[in-house]
């Protein structure tokens, strides 16, 4: 099967939102994660990257053909568990 310049195009363009996506949602987990380690009563910090990290989430999952489901948990809810759970194995050694 021999592929067309425009669906090679398509292809690679494809891609190169995929990998951006993948890099605003890491980049935003990232931050996530240090300031529920270092600044954990900041709520309003947390909120406001935490949206901002389940809608790139939702992209991402839109991208790879996923639909959003109303009753999994968003990612940043996770993450924050995550975190909590790190903090307090710090804090216990």
């Amino acid at each position: 099967m021999r592929l067309r310049r425009s669906d090679y195009a398509k292809i690679l363009a494809a891609q190169t939102e995929l990998s951006r996506a993948e890099e605003d949602y890491q980049r935003l987990r990232a931050a996530y994660l240090k300031v529920a380690q270092e600044e954990p009563g900041h709520e309003v910090a947390l909120a406001m990257i935490g949206a901002d990290m389940d809608r790139a989430h939702a992209v991402l999952q839109s991208l790879i053909g996923l639909p959003h489901m109303p009753f999994t948990h968003d990612p940043s809810r996770i993450v924050r568990r995550e975190a909590e759970e790190q903090r307090e194995e710090e804090e216990s050694t």
